[in-house]
């Protein structure tokens, strides 16, 4: 029986997923998606492929499990940036950086360029799920400000924070906040109605 480096074996499983992602994601981040394999990964981690297979049966079932794994931490990490705020701007506000956050930190792009890749129809599914859990905290903001058609306009200011990630550049911080500013200037006073 092969030893484990947990208290449990269902904790050492745990613990091995756990590292098997994140080196996934690390694969991606630094050599791209298509270097991304089972035998890569095993290497990686030094398992044996049989290893490997107990987790991923296929690179399909790999690349899903990291997408997955990913959104609904960045999830938690918007809904929590909301609720820390009090007024609607300071929500807004809250929202986009912390979003402009997870999209520069380097594995959002990992997971972006691997969720293009073809995967089984149950796990787009999940994604689309958890994406749309991404834009939650800021239709919920929008709603509770009355603008109408919400969820689209959430939609929108995603594609905004995008394009804005491709405009922040490391170590320009005057630059970028300006970028910032400007981001949250569009948002929160180019709606139709006014709010906060």
């Amino acid at each position: 029986m092969p030893r484990i480096s947990a208290d449990t074996v269902a904790e050492h499983r745990a613990n091995r997923l756990r590292a098997l992602l994140d080196a996934g994601r690390e694969i991606v981040s630094s050599e791209g998606a298509e270097a991304l394999t089972l035998a890569s990964l095993a290497r990686r981690v030094g398992l044996s492929r049989p290893s490997l297979y107990e987790y991923f049966r296929s690179r399909e079932e790999l690349v899903a499990a990291i997408v997955s794994d990913a959104l609904p931490e960045w999830a938690d990490k918007l809904e929590d940036a909301v609720n820390s705020a009090s007024s609607v701007p300071e929500k807004i506000e809250a929202y986009l950086r912390t979003e402009l956050a997870i999209i520069t930190d380097g594995s959002h792009g990992a997971v972006v360029a691997l969720s293009a890749h073809a995967l089984p129809d149950s796990s787009r599914e999940q994604i689309r799920a958890e994406h749309e859990r991404l834009l939650a905290p800021l239709v919920g903001v929008f709603k509770t400000a009355g603008v109408e058609r919400a969820a689209l306009r959430a939609m929108l200011v995603h594609a905004m924070v995008e394009a804005t990630s491709r405009m922040i550049t490391p170590g320009r911080n005057e630059h970028n906040e300006a970028v910032i500013a400007t981001l949250l200037d569009q948002v929160v006073h180019g709606l139709d109605k006014p709010i906060g």
